[in-house]
């Protein structure tokens, strides 16, 4: 695997859309950080760490509430101006959906970072 964020995503992603409960992908820091953001704003139910072999692994329990959900690449630096004109790119609607945002605070969705008066980089989208 060459991008483990990318993948387990893409795992989400399918697994959602083939409507399973349960998926594990390989357990990593920003992966972790996405998918508390994505619990705090109800995409997913919840995701348990565990050790698989000498590898950690998560174990995500699906929601059914995902529409979309990817990966943005490259991940584009923005400022708080910007915000709004990746919304429009990557979200369907205004209310539907949340950009995910590294900042120096943190991950945390567009509208976090719009009310921190913070930027930083884009991450991934889900809807």
């Amino acid at each position: 695997m060459v991008d483990v964020f990318a993948d387990a995503i893409n795992k989400i992603k399918v697994y959602e859309s083939s409507g399973m409960y349960e998926c594990t992908v390989p357990s990593t820091k920003l992966l972790r950080a996405v998918l508390t953001t994505m619990k705090e704003n109800k995409y997913i139910k919840d995701y348990e760490e565990f050790k698989d072999g000498k590898f950690k692994s998560l174990k995500i329990t699906l929601s059914k509430r995902i529409n979309d959900i990817g990966v943005i690449k490259p991940r584009y630096p923005i400022t708080l101006t910007d915000i709004q004109k990746f919304e429009t790119r990557y979200i369907p609607s205004k209310d539907f959906g949340i950009l995910i945002v590294s900042t120096p605070k943190g991950i945390m969705t567009n509208r976090q970072a719009r009310e921190n008066h913070i930027g930083g980089r884009l991450i991934a989208y889900v809807y």
